[in-house]
């Protein structure tokens, strides 16, 4: 219990070895060995528990809590990176040098409403876009093989044509038949500008997760100054530990958003679209947000 008070505290407060080499009294080394050794059996014992595998129950609650939350049906969850300040490791050139100038290790994570993560890629170098990292991850490889347990589409609200169940990110990611982002380009029509600021609404969950996640362990405010691979032990310890607290404590929240329901009775309405283009896709999204049904009272007000 010593040794997980001592590495908690590390990981909460953002001391360094040499601050803590004072007033735990043991030497620097010492205190790095036992951080590294709890870190990993963290993520060992909690990673099943704290992260469990995707399963079709769990996208369809995930789904539905973010239909409650921010309008936005048929979601598996948020998709982002964040970029984790470290010191330049010895003869690594610029493979950690990111654009924002910066040495880092990047964490791609899928959020869900609740700010836990669903699925985590770690340790990828500072240098490689968002989309690099995501092909090469595993949650693409089983995307790509038809692996994953996402469950079969469905109508979107008032809507007849099936929709299949997408994740959410930035421009920076793909558009896939399971991926949507937001219309690129500055010159868009309305009703373009209102699908963007209905998937930024939804995908909010993923940048607030991480501001959580750096805040609750300020250990993240500052470079990590360890090897590579000690500081990708300490992502995930943090990472499984973030869950295990959201997941205890719940996050204190200073609004609710609740879906307007005053639609769902009307009439169905159908068209003759093929929805196995990824850019067919997002147009039945954009068609969603901007139909009586799918509208939000205030969504041109924010365009």
């Amino acid at each position: 219990m010593e040794m997980l008070g001592l590495t908690i505290r590390f990981l909460a407060t953002g001391n360094s070895f040499r601050d803590m080499e004072f007033t735990d009294y043991r030497g620097k080394s010492t205190i790095g060995k036992i951080v590294r050794d709890v870190c990993r059996a963290i993520w060992d014992i909690l990673l099943s528990e704290s992260i469990p595998k995707i399963s079709e129950e769990r996208i369809e609650k995930i789904a539905k809590d973010f239909d409650v939350k921010t309008n936005f049906p048929n979601c598996m969850g948020a998709l982002d990176g964040k970029h984790i300040r470290i010191c330049s490791p010895a003869h690594s050139g610029s493979l950690f040098f990111n654009y924002k100038s910066f040495n880092s290790i990047v964490l791609l994570a899928l959020v869900d409403s609740k700010y836990r993560f669903v699925y985590v890629d770690i340790g990828s170098y500072g240098k490689e876009c968002d989309s690099t990292i995501f092909h090469n991850s595993k949650l693409y490889e089983l995307l790509l093989q038809n692996r994953l347990p996402i469950p079969a589409p469905k109508p979107l609200p008032g809507l007849q044509n099936s929709v299949p169940y997408v994740f959410i990110a930035d421009e920076g990611l793909p558009l896939l038949n399971n991926l949507i982002r937001p219309y690129p380009g500055k010159h868009l029509r309305e009703e373009q500008r209102v699908f963007n600021y209905r998937l930024s609404r939804a995908r909010r969950y993923v940048e607030c997760a991480f501001g959580i996640f750096a805040n609750k362990w300020r250990v993240f405010h500052r470079p990590l100054n360890v090897q590579y691979n000690f500081a990708t032990d300490i992502i995930k310890a943090c990472c499984v530990l973030h869950n295990f607290v959201v997941s205890r404590d719940g996050v204190r929240k200073s609004e609710e958003l609740y879906i307007d329901d005053c639609f769902l009775n009307l009439p169905q309405t159908a068209d003759d679209v093929s929805l196995t283009n990824p850019v067919n896709i997002r147009d039945e999204f954009c068609k969603y947000f901007n139909s009586d049904v799918g509208a939000l009272s205030w969504q041109l007000s924010k365009i």
